[in-house]
C-alpha cells in the first residue's frame, strides 16, 4: 500500500515537472521573440519631410479639454499642417471655444455634427467625416483629452510614414497622479502597449490606440474605413488596425517626444466602464489572435503554479530553481530595456513583481467586466 502511494506521488511529481518544463519553454520562447524584438527596436530617424499632415480630433462635450490641450496641438513645430476638430453633437461650450481658437489659428478647421437621435454613438462617424474633410494625405489622430509630449510630436509621428509604411502605431500613456487607481491604469496601459508593440514587431499587429495613431488617407479608403465593424461602438483603433495592417505596411514609434499624454479616470468605476468599452471589440478578434493574447498570462500562471509546487520536491528543486531564476533574469533585462524605452524607469526594479501581479490582474479585469457595446464615448 505504501509503495503504491509513493509510486503515485512520484507520478504526480513527474507530471508537475513536465508541466513546468513545457510552460518554461513557452515563456522562454515568448521572451526571446516578442520581448527581444521590441527591446532591440529603433525608430527610423526623423527626416525633414515637409509633406502636409491633417490632425484629426473627434470631440464630444470636451470644452474643458479643448480649452486646455488644443493650443499645444495647434502650436506644433511643423511647417505645413491643419487641425480638424469634429464637434460631435456637443451640448457644452465646445462650439464657442473652437470658434474662438479659429480666430487665432487659421489652420484650425471645424466640422459640426448636429444632434440627431438617428446617429450612432462612438468615434467612427466623426473620424470618417474628419478624414473626408482633410486636405492632406497623411493623417494623425488623437483625442481631445490628449496633450503631445513635445512640440515635435507631429514631426516625429508623421516622419515614420515613409517608404512603404502607411500606418504608425504610437504610444499614449496617462498622466501620473496619486492613488492606486492611477497606478493600475498606468500599469495596464504600459503592458498593453508592450504587447501590441511586440506583436507588431513579430508581424502580428492587432491594435493601436486612437490617442496616438497615424495612417494615410489612401489606406483608410482602401480598407473601407470602419465599414466592416461600424455596428461596434469601439474599434476605430484595434479592429481598423487588424484590417489595415497588411504586408508590413506598418511600423511603431517609441520616441518619447512622440507620445501623447491623457487624463486618467479618477475612480475604479470609471476605469471599469472604460475597460468595458475597450473589451467590447474582443469578440471580433479572430481565434488565432485570441489564442496568442492568452498564451502569455496562462503560461506564466501555470509556470508559477508548478514552480511553487515543485519547490517542496527534493528531486527536482535544483533544476527548477535554476531554470526559473534564469528566465526571471532574462525577462528582467529585456523588460527593463522596454520599460526604459517607454519612459517607466522607476518601475524597472519591480519588474518581476509587476509581471506576476499584472498576469493575474488582466484576466480578472477581462472576465469581471462587461463586454457589451456601449452607447457613449
Amino acid at each position: 500500500m505504501l509503495e503504491n502511494f509513493i509510486t503515485f506521488e512520484n507520478q504526480i511529481e513527474q507530471i508537475l515537472f513536465w508541466i513546468f518544463v513545457v510552460f518554461f519553454i513557452i515563456q522562454l520562447l515568448y521572451s526571446i521573440t516578442f520581448f527581444l524584438l521590441l527591446a532591440l527596436h529603433k525608430d527610423k530617424k526623423s527626416n525633414q519631410n515637409k509633406d502636409g499632415v491633417s490632425i484629426i480630433i473627434a470631440a464630444r462635450n470636451e470644452s474643458d479639454n479643448l480649452f486646455e490641450f488644443l493650443p499645444k496641438i495647434l502650436q506644433q513645430n511643423y511647417p505645413n499642417f491643419e487641425v480638424i476638430v469634429i464637434n460631435d453633437q456637443s451640448h457644452d461650450d465646445s462650439k464657442y471655444i473652437l470658434k474662438a481658437f479659429q480666430q487665432e489659428y487659421n489652420n484650425l478647421h471645424i466640422v459640426e455634427i448636429e444632434k440627431s437621435k438617428h446617429l450612432k454613438y462612438g468615434k467612427k462617424l466623426p473620424i470618417t467625416l474628419g478624414i473626408k474633410a482633410a486636405k492632406y494625405e497623411k493623417l494623425l489622430l488623437t483625442d481631445a483629452d490628449c496633450i503631445p509630449a513635445s512640440n515635435d510630436w507631429l514631426r516625429i509621428m508623421s516622419s515614420q510614414l515613409i517608404d512603404k509604411h502607411e500606418l504608425v502605431l504610437g504610444y499614449g500613456p496617462y498622466f501620473k497622479k496619486k492613488g492606486w487607481v492611477n497606478f493600475l491604469i498606468r500599469l495596464d496601459t504600459l503592458w498593453i502597449a508592450i504587447h501590441y508593440f511586440s506583436f507588431a514587431k513579430m508581424g502580428i499587429p492587432y491594435m493601436g490606440v486612437g490617442r496616438n495613431i497615424a495612417y494615410t488617407k489612401q489606406l483608410f479608403n482602401r480598407t473601407g474605413g470602419f465599414k466592416s465593424h461600424y455596428d461596434v461602438s469601439s474599434g476605430d483603433d484595434d479592429l481598423f488596425v487588424q484590417e489595415a495592417a497588411k504586408n508590413k505596411n506598418y511600423t511603431i514609434c517609441l520616441n518619447q517626444d512622440g507620445y501623447t499624454f491623457s487624463e486618467p479616470c479618477n475612480t475604479w468605476k470609471e476605469w471599469k466602464n472604460q475597460k468595458s468599452r475597450h473589451f467590447s471589440t474582443t469578440p471580433n478578434y479572430n481565434f488565432f489572435k485570441k489564442l496568442l493574447l492568452g498564451i502569455y498570462p496562462f503560461s506564466l500562471i501555470m509556470l508559477l503554479f508548478s514552480f511553487v509546487t515543485l519547490l517542496f520536491n527534493t528531486s527536482h528543486w535544483e533544476i527548477v530553481i535554476s531554470a526559473f531564476s534564469s528566465l526571471l533574469v532574462l525577462k528582467w533585462v529585456l523588460l527593463g530595456v522596454i520599460f526604459h524605452k517607454l519612459n517607466n524607469k522607476e518601475w524597472i526594479p519591480w519588474i518581476p513583481l509587476l509581471d506576476i501581479f499584472y498576469v493575474f490582474l488582466a484576466p480578472a479585469m477581462y472576465y469581471t467586466t462587461s463586454k457589451k457595446s456601449i452607447t457613449k464615448w
